[in-house]
């Protein structure tokens, strides 16, 4: 069986009518068909191009696709809408199309939603508003202030300036600026829209180790080979990852290719694009969640003109409409958060090395704790593995000790051991950071009644309330109810009887600030810091050293470096491992492995403690002895032996509705109409582990099948024979799903 990539490329142009005017427009809705229109004798309109339609009783912007699925003849020219107009916009590329194509299919997702993702940045297809500065023309007025002399000395250079940036050069008012134009001094003039800075490949060259030469002369060579390769860069942290691709970026750059830079988190994008700005002597595009419209707008005609060289952003960034994209670098390669769960399901780092292969150029996965899927890639031969063994400060890997919570317990109603508490003491005493880490939010994950055992549980889910004492509210975490925490149990009545249990991140730093008043806390959670400005702010003071002990969730772990931290305690080592996920031991092994990797990264050795009550689990003792071969081995070999990946397929189907009974009903339904296949196998339905999340009651059905199986075109054909789902029954299919609660 061929490649599925095979037929995306075999191209059949739409047949036209007599006089050419037909032409298909694919639409951003949950659509998997294009729609004729007919164009006006006065407009042209390429494949590619943005076009304003009438659809329905609405108007919609779509895009001018180059495949009719209506054979070009089903409806009869007389009947057709007349497109409105063309937007003046740079038209979606060929390859975009193309892309868009296999994402749909791949993902079993209406071509529409695909297209949607690439036309999200609605400011890109409205005229920009016109912006006004000032410059001085006239003379000056009699009366002349201190300020206003102070602003017409500085206008005296026949700049334009914005009001703003004047009165602030002249430390004066914008109302003094506002005078000098009533009097005729200065007058408004449009500004002209300011260009994206250009990155100079050659600004400043690092000291490198023999073994990032090594590793930079590979990816520059693949940057040179003009074509299609994966190279995974696999260091351990602090070994100047970063510092190595940004070679490959520069080479990139030098050859005149776009590159794209994907990072898994928003939070990261501030201190990255400082280094970058470092590296190549000015910023790239920023592209994610926190951009406001207008520069998102801004930054998607940049990328599709080619104005934009470098674009640094998260997994959507793969979407932007790139003119000649070279080069694309999946930093923290193994980080869940690629993994996109809601409309398009689809993983960012898998879509890349397709959007990589289309465009025939190189791709660089970056990463300290590389997925399987990767580290499988690269053993047989399919990717070129890059490896740094040692930091570029030349320090060792933090010393990683196990504290057995059977042995030493923490005191009562208290979450550290002694052992972790004495090795904090130690570090204040030598001026060093501490970092302690549970990827818990809250104060608590469980609060009930110490007289009738009541729990208290969300009304919309099937998951109990975590109590948030900062803000002094019990909130669900999957659908967001919160309720203020009551003085009295919801059961019995009973007034001073609720009890928190388990620790969360507030309550460990309730206990740290009962033991250390006098240290300087920080907290980074995305509860307690909810906007990225303020975390930014946060990450900063740490790497100042103006924190003694940080307290964190697994933000902490996301590429973070903290010069002068050199402690790690893990508080619950163990709390990864009890999840039903067949990546829950790589993922616990990632995340521990990249938290107490923050540790030690600068001149003074780092230490790392995990408190656990399994120091015999193969991901604890792997921590532990630094062994990641020996688990990478150990891991690898249950994968391929239970068929998961990367050695077979799963694909998620999940039913729900507000009556239990319909989506259960339904699910069954599914699961008897599945096709027989002697190689797939379709498991369920179940109901979830999480069972109702906001009052939708859910079953799964999991289909399991080797890799060389066509998969998609299995899925497609059962799904077409179900009876459409009606009411508010639903299906999301979920192909590679990183979810099985």
């Amino acid at each position: 069986m061929g490649s599925p990539l095979d037929s995306l490329f075999a191209t059949s142009a739409a047949t036209p009518d007599a006089d050419g005017r037909r032409i298909p427009v694919l639409l951003p809705v949950a659509l998997d068909q294009t729609y004729d229109y007919l164009l006006p004798a006065d407009i042209e309109a390429p494949p590619g191009s943005f076009v304003l339609v009438p659809f329905g009783n609405q108007q919609r912007m779509g895009v001018v696709w180059d495949r009719s699925d209506q054979g070009g003849k089903s409806v009869d020219s007389k009947r057709l809408k007349v497109v409105i107009a063309v937007m003046d916009v740079p038209p979606l590329p060929a390859l975009s199309m193309r892309f868009a194509e296999w994402v749909a299919r791949y993902t079993l997702s209406p071509r529409g939603m695909v297209l949607r993702l690439m036309m999200s940045a609605s400011t890109a297809f409205e005229p920009p508003p016109p912006k006004f500065g000032v410059q001085l023309v006239g003379e000056p007025p009699h009366r002349l202030t201190p300020g206003r002399q102070r602003v017409i000395e500085v206008a005296r250079d026949g700049q334009v300036r914005a009001k703003s940036a004047l009165a602030a050069e002249a430390a004066v008012s914008t109302a003094v600026i506002d005078g000098l134009v009533a009097s005729g001094t200065l007058v408004d003039v449009e500004l002209a829209r300011p260009r994206l800075p250009v990155p100079d490949p050659d600004h400043v060259t690092g000291s490198f180790n023999p073994a990032q030469e090594l590793a930079i002369h590979g990816l520059q060579a693949s940057v040179d080979a003009g074509s299609f390769s994966v190279s995974l860069l696999d260091g351990i942290t602090g070994s100047g990852k970063t510092e190595v691709y940004f070679e490959a970026v520069a080479r990139a750059l030098l050859k005149g290719r776009q590159v794209l830079i994907l990072l898994p988190e928003i939070a990261l994008t501030s201190g990255f694009a400082d280094r970058f700005k470092r590296r190549f002597g000015a910023g790239a595009a920023e592209w994610h969640s926190s951009v406001g419209p207008a520069e998102r707008g801004r930054v998607w005609l940049a990328a599709a003109s080619g104005e934009a060289r470098a674009v640094i952003g998260a997994r959507s960034a793969l979407f932007l409409p790139f003119s000649d994209l070279g080069l694309i670098v999946v930093d923290e390669e193994h980080d869940t958060a690629f993994k996109q769960e809601d409309r398009v399901s689809y993983q960012g780092r898998d879509m890349a090395v397709v959007r990589a292969h289309m465009g025939n150029f190189p791709l660089v996965l970056a990463s300290a704790t590389p997925s399987i899927e990767s580290h499988v890639n690269a053993r047989t031969g399919r990717y070129r593995h890059l490896k740094l063994g040692e930091r570029y400060s030349g320090q060792l890997l933090p010393d990683v000790q196990a504290i057995d919570l059977k042995t030493d317990q923490p005191d009562r109603g208290r979450w550290l051991a002694p052992r972790l508490v004495s090795e904090i003491v130690t570090n204040m005493g030598k001026g060093e950071q501490s970092l302690l880490f549970l990827n818990r939010r809250g104060y608590a994950p469980l609060t009930l009644c110490r007289s009738c055992g009541h729990r208290i549980q969300c009304p919309q889910c099937s998951a109990w309330l975590v109590e948030h004492r900062f803000r002094q509210r019990l909130t669900c975490h999957h659908c967001g109810f919160h309720l203020p925490i009551p003085e009295k149990c919801p059961k019995c009545q009973t007034v001073g009887g609720l009890v928190a249990c388990g620790p969360g991140i507030e309550r460990v730093a309730e206990e740290v600030r009962e033991r250390f008043p006098d240290a300087r806390v920080a907290i980074l959670s995305s509860d307690l810091t909810p906007s990225v400005k303020e975390l930014r702010e946060i990450l900063g003071q740490i790497a100042r050293g103006e924190a003694d002990i940080v307290i964190g969730t697994q933000i902490v772990a996301k590429g973070h470096n903290f010069p002068g931290l050199t402690l790690v305690g893990i508080v619950d080592g163990d709390l990864g491992l009890g999840q039903a996920d067949p990546r829950a031991s790589e993922r616990t092994f990632q995340l521990l492995h990249q938290v107490t990797g923050r540790a030690g990264r600068a001149e003074k050795a780092g230490r790392g403690f995990v408190q656990t009550h399994l120091p015999e689990h193969p991901v604890m003792q792997a921590i532990i002895s630094g062994d990641r071969e020996a688990f990478l081995d150990r891991e690898i070999q249950l994968r391929q032996a239970a068929m998961l990946p990367p050695f077979g397929r799963l694909v998620s189907i999940l039913v729900t509705a507000r009556v239990k009974a319909e989506a259960e009903d339904y699910a069954r339904l599914a699961a008897r109409k599945s096709p027989p296949a002697a190689r797939i196998e379709v498991l369920g339905p179940a109901e979830a582990p999480l069972a109702v999340i906001r009052g939708r009651h859910r079953f799964r059905l999991l289909v399991k099948a080797p890799k060389e199986v066509d998969l998609q075109a299995y899925l497609k054909a059962w799904l077409d024979a179900l009876p459409q789902p009606k009411g508010d029954l639903r299906v999301q299919v979920d192909v590679d799903p990183y979810n099985f609660l």
